[in-house]
């Protein structure tokens, strides 16, 4: 617990938002930005929740099922993977653009965005990008 004070501390002077992943209840204790909530949680009891105003929630998903739960968990923006990176859930360019089309949620690329594809992301509908690829 004494970690998580010490990052939000570092964050709030920073100006940094931070986002603890799958647990709300601690994430609104806590008075952080907000939570991340997994592709695999499908839970709504955060439903019940009182949340300040600011507080926002994020998730991730890699399919149409999974973006209809996150909708309905109420996230404001959904991590949608995997786009470049050629994996189980790997769904390029096209498949993509189709799955941003079906929700009005903003969506950020995820999964394989490196500097060598960095320009391809013109071609998507997104709010923004995430990945370890391009900054390593």
């Amino acid at each position: 617990m004494k970690e998580i004070i010490k990052i939000k501390n570092y964050c709030k002077n920073k100006g940094i938002k931070f986002f603890l992943s799958n647990n709300i209840k601690l994430s609104i204790k806590l008075n952080l930005n907000g939570a991340y909530i997994p592709s695999y949680n499908k839970s709504f009891k955060h439903l019940s929740y009182l949340f300040k105003k600011e507080f926002e929630l994020i998730g991730s998903a890699h399919n149409l099922k999974e973006i209809r739960v996150k909708e309905l968990q109420q996230v404001k923006s959904i991590f949608l993977s995997s786009l470049f990176k050629k994996n189980k859930n790997y769904l390029g360019i096209n498949k993509f653009n189709i799955k941003t089309k079906l929700t009005k949620r903003k969506i950020i690329a995820l999964g394989g965005v490196s500097k060598e594809n960095l320009k391809k992301l013109k071609l998507l509908k997104c709010d923004g990008f995430s990945g370890i690829s391009y900054f390593e």
